[in-house]
């Protein structure tokens, strides 16, 4: 699925190359997994002669370049560090979770006059939140899962969840406000409701509760070339029986699941009704250059958005490459043409 109006002609940058600023690490849960994502998209990045790399590593005490020195950014897109100033050009936050999809650096980003590639603050924010991600899904009309969340322990909050699991029996609670299935609990046992609540509410000052949905995982990658938005068919997470895909079993070397761009047993029609409802998705909440929106295909054969990602994991065994690949595009040419359209969008007064 692309779109058809015609794009800007993007061909060739200056003689001169471009200060490419790749962001990583973040100060948030998924900090390890940033970086291995960081390596592969630096690889992309390096295969473009017009772009000079500059690896930097967010973490709890500020920006470390690669040699282990400190840098600042600071307004008029400067680098501060050791051997002087450097002009960005662009950055690329690949920030898992805090503070890239979480939507805190791109304002700050902007009021360095950095431009960058992905998703605007906003978007960032309401797709990070699963609550306010719902809430959006529902007003576009696109199923999702029943839900319902709480803001606090209190005996009334408390109540509103016993009630939602006396009526589905099998549910999941999750924090609202982390990625990578952290702080999600599946709960079977109405006397383990209250702990799981308790230990969500250490990772997010929201809690999500969902229907447990049995359910095969499929995911799409939505996100815009110089064509216009692609949307590709599913690709398929495939996990050991009984399993919830949890953090450790997403990036586990251990791990027995098994990812495929080719699932097995889905009709022309699901596919397309997949498509189009992540097409849905991505315009109706004002997604840019990249996303991965993930799905379920319930027993009784419902389709249903589970969440939306936008900086998906770049990992070797993460679905977006993989999906952007089978479809025949090239990561090194995608990410140049993310990059054209950020400096593009500069030059115009946005970001």
């Amino acid at each position: 699925m692309a779109a058809t109006q015609p794009a800007p002609d993007t061909t060739g940058f200056t003689d001169m190359s471009l200060n490419i600023l790749l962001l990583c690490g973040g100060n948030g849960a998924e900090h390890e997994i940033s970086l291995i994502s960081a390596g592969f998209i630096r690889d992309c990045l390096q295969a473009n002669p017009d772009f000079n790399v500059i690896y930097a590593c967010l973490n709890k005490t500020g920006l470390c370049l690669e040699d282990g020195s400190s840098a600042e950014l600071a307004p008029g897109a400067q680098l501060h560090c050791a051997s002087g100033n450097i002009k960005i050009d662009c950055a690329v936050p690949c920030l898992h979770g805090t503070p890239g999809e979480t939507g805190e650096i791109q304002p700050f980003l902007k009021a360095c006059s950095i431009p960058f590639i992905g998703c605007g603050a906003e978007a960032s924010m309401n797709c990070f939140n699963k609550v306010t991600t719902k809430l959006y899904l529902s007003a576009l009309n696109i199923p999702n899962s029943p839900y319902t969340w709480l803001d606090d322990q209190s005996s009334d909050s408390l109540e509103k969840a016993q009630a939602f699991f006396a009526r589905y029996q099998d549910v999941y609670v999750k924090a609202a406000a982390q990625g990578s299935s952290i702080g999600c609990f599946h709960v079977s046992k109405a006397e383990d409701l209250q702990d799981s609540i308790a230990e969500a509410f250490g990772f997010s000052d929201t809690v999500l509760l969902e229907k447990n949905i049995v359910h095969r995982e499929l995911e799409i990658a939505a996100y815009e070339t110089d064509a216009g938005l692609t949307v590709t068919p599913p690709g398929e997470i495939i996990m050991p029986a009984s399993m919830f895909y949890t953090y450790e079993e997403k990036y586990s070397k251990d791990s027995g699941t098994v990812t495929t761009t080719e699932p097995v047993g889905l009709t022309d029609r699901q596919v397309e009704t997949m498509r189009n409802l992540a097409a849905r998705a991505f315009r109706g909440l004002h997604l840019r250059d990249l996303s991965r929106i993930d799905f379920f295909l319930s027993a009784e054969g419902e389709i249903l958005i589970n969440e939306i990602n936008t900086f998906p994991g770049m990992t070797p065994i993460s679905m977006f490459p993989k999906l952007l690949a089978h479809q025949g595009d090239n990561m090194t040419d995608f990410l140049t043409a993310c990059i054209r359209r950020a400096l593009k969008r500069a030059q115009e007064g946005r970001y």
